[in-house]
């Protein structure tokens, strides 16, 4: 039977967990997740664990965070002055703000901090620094 290597298109169906068994994303009520082994599109560990599976198998697998969305970086928090915010966007801790990046793309930033003057944003991924565990059955070979 034909085993998924770098370069194929596959057809997957996963549940993403923390370490705890928190669920944080599944395809299991929507379609598949369909990519191709190597060309970067979901987080490495989830690539590689794809890699030597055949249609129909099934696995569990620990992704380390040097593998999924990396370490927690400091770097990535910044304190602004909140007359940096656009009028009408209200920040308030938890909430989640799009901004317009200089090369004209987008990224997506936590709220964590508000002051009278300050607004602290933290643009790391929400899974950042987290070992993560997938559920994968390999659906197809495309």
């Amino acid at each position: 039977m034909a085993e998924a290597k770098n370069g194929d298109a596959v057809k997957v169906h996963y549940t993403g967990k923390l370490e705890d068994g928190t669920v944080f994303d599944s395809s299991e009520s929507r379609e598949p997740l369909e990519f191709t082994i190597g060309q970067g599109t979901v987080i490495p560990g989830f690539e590689q664990a794809v890699v030597g599976m055949s249609p129909g198998d099934s696995k569990t697998e620990k992704v380390p965070a040097d593998q999924a969305f990396g370490p927690y970086r400091e770097e990535l928090v910044v304190e602004i002055d909140r007359g940096r915010i656009p009028e009408g966007m209200d920040p308030k801790i938890g909430k989640r703000l799009r901004l317009e990046k200089k090369d004209g793309g987008i990224t997506e930033v936590l709220v964590t901090g508000v002051t009278e003057s300050k607004v602290t944003l933290d643009a790391n991924h929400p899974l950042a620094r987290n070992d993560l565990v997938f559920d994968i059955q390999l659906l197809e070979i495309l």
